[in-house]
């Protein structure tokens, strides 16, 4: 099987790519670009636990309303959310309404900024799980690590909710904790030059 695919533009890319139309702008924007912004990574976090059991191209068509639905992902806000913000987000059509994930995103709020409290910021203590690139698997040939299982472990420990071994490795691969673009892909030097010159939190 290809690992890459040739864009319209003549740049080669992981063939991931090719399954929506939306996902290259994502792919040459976003995913595997470092991120050390608390909101942002706090945004990742509950959207790849929406995404459990459902595909990535589904939360990206819907990620604006989930923006707009959850402040921005501004955790100070969502960790004051009461039973009647559930049940309103529960008839929101734009998002994914499911009273589980929903609870889990108010939770997470609230064991969020306790995480800021206690270690000045979320991305201070998301980094501390980033591998040694030397010790990396091939990419894209396996969707969880010892790191991921212990910030999943970590973060359970805590109280977060949805933050299972595979949803923390996809959170890695797109928050740039590690560079999963395939060897042929042209964004991979591009990653790795941004995550060279990425101040760690």
């Amino acid at each position: 099987m290809n690992k890459t695919i040739i864009g319209p533009d003549g740049k080669s890319r992981c063939s991931w790519c090719t399954a929506a139309p939306e996902f290259i702008d994502y792919h040459d924007t976003e995913w595997g670009f470092p991120v050390s912004d608390d909101r942002f990574l706090f945004e990742k976090l509950c959207l790849e636990g929406f995404q459990s059991g459902l595909s990535w191209r589904t939360i990206l068509a819907k990620r604006e309303n989930f923006r707009t639905a959850f402040h921005d992902f501004d955790f100070e806000r969502i960790s004051r959310f009461t039973q009647h913000d559930i049940e309103r987000l529960l008839k929101n059509e734009g998002i994914v309404r499911h009273r589980g994930k929903i609870e889990a995103v108010i939770n997470n709020a609230q064991r969020a900024q306790e995480l800021v409290n206690q270690e000045g910021s979320l991305a201070a203590f998301i980094w501390r799980y980033e591998p040694d690139s030397k010790q990396l698997a091939m990419p894209q040939t396996v969707s969880t690590s010892k790191e991921s299982i212990a910030l999943s472990k970590d973060l359970k420990k805590l109280g977060w909710k949805f933050v299972g071994p595979t949803t923390m490795y996809a959170l890695m691969q797109a928050m740039g904790l590690i560079n999963d673009h395939v060897e042929d892909c042209e964004f991979r030097v591009i990653i790795e030059r941004e995550r060279m010159n990425f101040e760690r939190p």
